[in-house]
């Protein structure tokens, strides 16, 4: 009994770092990539510029330890943080699912018509 409550107990860690994989279902807003650059001091910020609902945003993300760019196209995309607690601002996340089942959150840095 003991020595199974032992190996239950090796493999909690294991089961609690494995996570779940995201759901293509709950990405259900399009995004149109028309850019995408590498900015910042070390290159390390990755900077899009996209339409969603025909509305024209600039998102950014941190992309590191790798420095590559975003193909310009379109992907899915799930909103993962919006506070419009504010009348005339906003703080708003999205989170990409790309083809090969990994995630990336961008946040909105920017807006325009």
């Amino acid at each position: 009994m003991k020595t199974l409550l032992f190996a239950l107990l090796l493999f909690v860690p294991v089961f609690c770092w494995a996570g779940t994989e995201p759901n293509p279902g709950d990405y259900t807003i399009a995004v149109h990539v028309q850019s995408s650059r590498l900015v910042g001091q070390d290159g390390n910020i990755q900077r899009l510029s996209v339409t969603i609902d025909g509305k024209k945003y600039k998102l950014e993300a941190i992309s590191q330890p790798r420095y590559d760019l975003l193909r310009v196209g379109d992907y899915k995309a799930r909103v993962v943080k919006d506070d419009a607690s504010r009348s005339n601002e906003y703080f708003r996340a999205y989170q990409f699912l790309f083809p090969d089942g990994k995630t990336r959150r961008y946040t909105v840095v920017g807006e325009s018509e």
